[in-house]
């Protein structure tokens, strides 16, 4: 009877859904002393180094293996720019055979690559030429992008830029990341630029191989007004559309699928006397270790809206820093059922990667956020998967969320 059930309250996914895990080089590989991250580490910009991170970039075959024992169909990784054109217009042989190893090693395990072209950190050489800013961007983006594709005709799936819109807030609005300014222009200029990169990118991946399927990795949030007043829908619909929209819109002809990131939810509340505060004016019922109010039901509502460009959607990144690890399990099925429950009203779903395989290098906070189902040991490597592994294992083996 119990198991009888159990079946009858499964929620089972589409045939063929990718199931997977996703990584970023610079969080994981370790001395990648190219890039803009790495320098800024130095100077003590940042208030944590990366140094070895993970050592993913020797262990990726344990890592790997970690991948396969989770079940997973897919994992999603980054190349590092700096290591393939560490310098303008030289590209690393040696740098590019190691990426084919990576590749193969991952074919070998029955696991589908999709493969990251930029995942936050630039070339030295390109941030002192001005980085994002500079018109040129994104010709010399898309050169590298078609270097790279050439030399893994293997790799089908390509996410040519993760999470711009993130990217361009905390290193041109915040200042938080190089190139550490504060100049909204500066931000719009950027992220523009990488628009274009895209495109140009996309155009050269396609001439290459038109059979290759290419998007983006976007972080999406979810704006709902506080206690839905008018006038707080109204900001909300206009961050939507700024956050959310406009770079997809941008790039609507240049892409075969929708990838969307999700962590936040922001309610917005409108108030003459405080600007400051209209955002995440949210009832933080249960918060991450990152402070950020863990909301499911925005996951349902982001996928939904990603539907409207009528292209495949993929869950690129979804997970939360949780050390103890107290929260991960529930967080992974709750957020499993409303996805659900947008592919029961027809969003053609084709796969979910978890954030993240690995605890690793989480930028500014450095090592004390802890978003993986495998925890390391930052002093000996050893990795050791979490009880949410074997959670989100279950659920990969039997392509079905159970209870």
């Amino acid at each position: 009877m119990e198991n009888k059930n159990n079946k009858k309250n499964s929620l089972y996914f589409p045939v063929g859904f990718y199931w997977g895990t996703a990584t970023s080089s610079h969080q994981i590989e370790g001395n990648n002393k190219n890039n803009d991250w790495w320098r800024a580490e130095q100077a003590g910009e940042i208030k944590q180094k990366s140094g070895k991170a993970c050592d993913s970039y020797n262990r990726y075959e344990e890592d790997f293996d970690l991948a396969k024992e989770l079940g997973t169909k897919a994992h999603r990784f980054s190349i590092e720019w700096s290591r393939i054109e560490p310098e303008e217009g030289r590209f690393d042989e040696a740098e590019m055979e190691h990426y084919k190893k990576v590749v193969k090693a991952l074919k070998e395990r029955g696991l589908e690559p999709f493969v990251t072209l930029h995942h936050f950190t630039n070339p030295i050489w390109f941030a002192d030429k001005g980085g994002w800013e500079n018109a040129r961007s994104p010709y010399y983006f898309a050169r590298y992008a078609e270097y790279v594709a050439k030399n893994l005709p293997e790799v089908r799936f390509w996410i040519t830029l993760n999470e711009p819109m993130i990217f361009g807030f905390n290193a041109f609005m915040e200042g938080r990341w190089p190139p550490f300014k504060k100049s909204f222009r500066s931000m719009w200029h950027s992220v523009y630029n990488m628009t274009h990169a895209h495109k140009a990118a996309y155009t050269k991946l396609k001439a290459g191989n038109s059979a290759l399927e290419i998007g983006i990795a976007k972080n999406n949030s979810y704006f709902d007004a506080y206690k839905n007043k008018f006038i707080s829908r109204i900001v909300a619909a206009v961050f939507d559309g700024i956050w959310n929209v406009w770079f997809l819109e941008k790039i609507k002809h240049e892409q075969d699928f929708v990838g969307i990131n999700y962590y936040f939810h922001n309610r917005i509340q409108f108030k003459f006397s405080s600007p400051k505060k209209w955002m995440n004016q949210n009832e933080n019922k249960e918060v991450s270790d990152m402070g950020w109010e863990v909301y499911p039901e925005g996951l349902y509502k982001v996928v939904k809206q990603a539907s409207h460009f009528h292209k495949p959607v993929y869950i690129f990144e979804n997970g939360v820093a949780d050390a103890d690890d107290n929260q991960r399990s529930r967080f992974i099925k709750e957020h499993l059922k409303w996805l659900h429950k947008a592919i029961e009203e027809g969003v053609d779903v084709r796969g979910y990667f978890h954030w993240s395989l690995l605890d690793n290098f989480e930028w500014a906070e450095g090592f004390k956020m802890k978003f993986g189902l495998v925890e390391v040991d930052f002093e000996t490597l050893e990795r050791k998967p979490r009880p949410s592994f074997y959670v989100y294992k279950k659920t990969c083996n039997q392509n079905a969320l159970n209870g």
